[in-house]
């Protein structure tokens, strides 16, 4: 190095500042996109402008929409995605703004062809998923956000064979799952193993069966909790009912559904006793708490130093809280994951169960939360910076 070195000559170097204006000043002045940062706005925007192009109706109350990239808008192509992401929905409701995520149950293949599809079930007290379902038709036109989550499969940390635990409407991640392995986009095996209360309930199955028909990779199982049907599991979806269906071989467990499912699974494992990085959490979303209805709070948001007041019900999430107030902050997971509506707690005391409350140590000493998945045990003043 020290040779090379020596034999540089300085004068080499004199006149480089001129020769690098005099080249700048014949230029147009147009300082050009660098491919770069292009790509990380295709495949990262902060808004996609969508359209839905197509809805299947999968029962009386549940719908798949699919989506396709609105030109006119300024999305002309659809950011990729992983199997098990989910996009972040923005709807506007009576004049109030909210954000909902909804995993993908198209295969990342078909994101390259210019389509997404997410399915929506109504939920009991459901406002967005109402909405959605009762307003949405051909041609509606949609915001949504990029591809979001860590609810995919990763070769370095998972076992080659999954085993996908499904509860209702969390069939969906899966879906995207089996049609990646048979596109041949993922190296790894599914058992898909999807609990519903009866046959009426079911999600997917033709679908699913095909799949399995032509990809030895992937295998669904069925399970019925309340109902009775031939090429049917009935019960519950038990330690017992996940080894069957393993074949004794090195897996991990994905689970995705109501967080009763969670619960119930992780319980289960411990029977298996599989290892904890083999047991993987699609995280089930924000909760209403048991008590607290009957109780009125003020949560204060002060916004890059705006100060804004919502009141709600101390058993609703403070993100829940300021969006029906009117004043909705960046949000993605609506589970304490993505940390897009991350905050600083300034007065006040706040509850956080601990199955959702991911936050880094040094957040949790300097008071700092997921209003997503935080409660109020009385008036709050949060500070968000976005």
């Amino acid at each position: 190095m020290a040779d090379i070195i020596a034999s540089l000559d300085p004068r080499t170097f004199l006149g480089l500042g001129e020769k690098r204006r005099a080249a700048v000043e014949l230029g147009d002045g147009i300082i050009g996109e660098h491919s770069a940062n292009r790509l990380a706005n295709e495949l990262h925007p902060k808004t996609q402008y969508l359209f839905v192009k197509e809805i299947i109706k999968r029962s009386e109350d549940c719908n798949t929409y699919v989506l396709a990239p609105d030109g006119d808008r300024g999305t002309k192509r659809l950011a990729y995605f992983s199997a098990g992401q989910y996009l972040s929905v923005r709807i506007e409701i009576g004049g109030k703004i909210y954000n909902r995520p909804y995993s993908l149950c198209s295969s990342p293949r078909e994101a390259l062809d210019g389509s997404y599809s997410i399915t929506v079930k109504a939920v009991e007290g459901g406002l967005v998923s109402n909405y959605i379902l009762r307003s949405w038709s051909v041609g509606t036109s949609v915001e949504a956000s990029q591809p979001l989550g860590n609810f995919t499969y990763e070769p370095l940390r998972d076992a080659g064979h999954i085993i996908g635990v499904a509860g209702g409407s969390g069939i969906t991640p899966f879906v995207s799952l089996a049609k990646a392995i048979a596109d041949g986009d993922e190296d790894c095996s599914l058992t898909l193993i999807s609990g519903f209360r009866d046959r009426s309930c079911v999600l997917f199955y033709d679908e699913l069966i095909e799949i399995s028909k032509s990809c030895d990779r992937v295998r669904a199982v069925f399970v019925l909790s309340e109902d009775f049907a031939d090429g049917f599991e009935h019960g519950l979806i038990t330690a017992d009912l996940i080894e069957k269906y393993a074949n004794d071989a090195e897996y991990s467990i994905f689970v995705c559904g109501p967080q009763a499912l969670h619960s119930f699974i992780n319980n289960e494992a411990k029977k298996i006793g599989i290892e904890e990085k083999y047991l993987r959490h699609e995280l089930p979303g924000e909760a209403f708490l048991n008590e607290g209805e009957d109780r009125s709070i003020t949560v204060t948001l002060i916004r890059n130093g705006e100060v804004i007041k919502a009141v709600g019900a101390a058993n609703k999430s403070i993100l829940r809280i300021l969006e029906e107030g009117g004043a909705t902050p960046s949000a993605g997971c609506r589970s304490g994951e993505c940390g897009f509506c991350r905050a600083r707690l300034v007065l006040g005391e706040v509850f956080i169960p601990k199955e959702t409350d991911r936050r880094r140590l040094a957040d949790e000493k300097h008071r700092y939360i997921h209003p997503c998945c935080t409660y109020p045990k009385g008036d709050i003043t949060i500070e968000i910076n976005e």
